[in-house]
């Protein structure tokens, strides 16, 4: 169970554009992983819009923002279009980023049970440490759960 203090686990996926993105692209800087769903559902859009309208903010503190989920490249990139996104989504086909930050589990929705996509989001500090662990967000204040 990964916890604040942690070393992060180190990833490795491709972005919309389909660069090659890793935590050591995020050395010295703080980072904001997010895990959600599904492009274009509404709580998936309005999460990423919020995060979208303080984007600056967070620059401002020195935060980057990278989004995961396993939709297709192709799916991220009209997510990014249609919505304005500044910053990356990456597509995690085979779950292993997901796997490894334990966004992957077994969830349930109108009584059935399923494997599937666990919304959460970690903060990263400069030395690739977890300094905090959303699991409730709050997808249309998810920006003041992370910095206030």
């Amino acid at each position: 169970m990964l916890k604040k203090g942690d070393k992060a686990p180190d990833f490795k996926g491709t972005d919309q554009d389909g660069n090659e993105i890793s935590l050591k692209d995020y050395t010295g800087k703080k980072l904001v992983l997010y895990f959600y769903p599904k492009d274009n559902t509404p709580g998936c859009t309005a999460e990423a819009c919020d995060l979208r309208d303080n984007f600056n903010r967070f620059e401002s503190m020195g935060y980057k923002i990278v989004g995961v989920s396993k939709d297709s490249e192709k799916s991220h990139k009209g997510f990014i279009e249609k919505f304005n996104l500044p910053f990356p989504l990456i597509s995690d086909r085979d779950a292993e980023i997901l796997k490894a930050y334990e966004a992957w589990g077994r969830k349930k929705f109108m009584g059935r049970e399923y494997d599937g996509i666990i919304r959460k989001t970690f903060v990263i500090d400069e030395e690739g440490i977890i300094a905090d662990i959303i699991e409730k967000v709050d997808t249309k204040a998810h920006s003041k759960q992370i910095i206030g």
